[in-house]
């Protein structure tokens, strides 16, 4: 078996505003083979900066496009595959853009091998230490505290157990931090649990005060508090903050992790469409589990992600809660068929068919695919 062609979709939804919403555009990757089984993966990064990467001629032998290295292999190689595309980008790559890129040729990949195995991917992996992860709702803050309320309260209706805000006003003053914080915590009632995405808001001295004013609401985990090449802020937050601290979506090399885990995190959150994809995602769960802390995905794309981030959880040792974007847009409610609906606990089960157990809704693809 041979691969025969990778096919980037760069896919926009009509209006795009600048809010934090990674569902409002997105690149779809389709790796082909001549035994006619095709394989399905996406990318989180700038969908046009990373089609250029996947399409891009060669221009010497470690500045290659993408699919220049992998056409022709195959795809069951998967591993030496991965390494073709990271040693062929390196000129303009080790991360960034060119390492997002090559996510979604690997997770297409894996979609491909279980396909042909006839498993799902979670067992080509080495199988499910869970068969099901609990989702917490992911969703911005409230403009107002008063939405913030009514956000908490529409999510734990809808059958979840936590809800996660993120962005949005966090960051603007004290006061409307502590009433936004102090919302959340009432929509979402005294029994369910609820995140706290800060956005890159704080310097670390702002940061470490906001966690212990945000403690008295007993938040699970404190996230994104600092930017992310604040290392050094990282360390320090984490040796004074009363609550969990979680980053790392903006990371997106094995490094980077590491990196983030010597500042004494609680909580690593790679994202399987950003980091090269369910292979370095492996290396990077069990890293953080070789130093017992737990691995959370970051995920706000489409099905694709989803159901390739419940393939790599499920396969790691250190996980239990799936991030689940609840935005209400179609690339994210209807690009792929498999909707992945919360069981009676808020938990979302393993798809069990076999490669990522997802196939795309083709009239969708075609209403959103930017052509030309």
């Amino acid at each position: 078996m041979k691969i025969t062609q990778v096919e980037a979709l760069h896919l926009r939804l009509p209006d795009v505003n600048d809010r934090a919403d990674g569902t409002q555009d997105t690149l779809i990757v389709r790796v082909h083979t001549d035994a006619g089984i095709t394989g399905i993966g996406e990318v989180d990064s700038s969908p046009l900066v990373a089609k250029a990467i996947i399409e891009a001629p060669m221009s010497h032998f470690i500045a290659k496009g993408l699919a220049e290295c992998v056409i022709g292999e195959d795809p069951l190689e998967i591993e030496l595959l991965w390494q073709k595309m990271y040693r062929g980008s390196i000129f303009f790559g080790r991360g960034g853009a060119a390492q997002q890129a090559i996510s979604g040729i690997d997770i297409a990949l894996w979609d491909i091998a279980g396909k042909f195995y006839q498993q799902p991917v979670y067992k080509l992996l080495g199988g499910g230490f869970n068969k099901r992860l609990r989702a917490y709702a992911s969703i911005l803050f409230g403009d107002t505290p008063e939405e913030t309320y009514d956000i908490g309260r529409r999510w734990i209706g809808e059958g979840f157990t936590a809800v996660k805000f993120g962005w949005g006003p966090l960051g603007q003053s004290e006061e409307s931090d502590l009433a936004h914080v102090r919302q959340a915590r009432r929509g979402v009632g005294n029994e369910a649990e609820f995140m706290i995405d800060a956005g890159l808001a704080y310097d670390v001295s702002t940061a470490i005060w906001r966690a212990h004013q945000f403690a008295e609401f007993s938040p699970y985990w404190f996230e994104e508090a600092l930017h992310p090449d604040d290392y050094e802020g990282y360390a320090k937050l984490a040796a004074n903050s009363p609550i969990r601290v979680a980053a790392g979506e903006q990371d997106v090399t094995f490094g980077g992790f590491e990196q983030l885990l010597d500042c004494g995190l609680d909580i690593i959150q790679p994202d399987v469409a950003r980091v090269g994809g369910i292979t370095n995602m492996r290396r990077i769960g069990q890293l953080a589990a070789q130093r017992h802390k737990m691995c959370v995905n970051h995920s706000y794309k489409t099905g694709v992600s989803v159901a390739a981030s419940l393939h790599i959880l499920a396969a790691l040792p250190n996980t239990y809660w799936l991030e689940y974007c609840v935005e209400e847009g179609p690339l994210r409610q209807k690009l792929t068929r498999q909707t992945f609906p919360l069981d009676a606990d808020g938990f979302v089960p393993v798809p069990e068919e076999p490669g990522l157990g997802v196939e795309l809704d083709e009239e969708i693809l075609e209403k959103y695919l930017v052509k030309g």
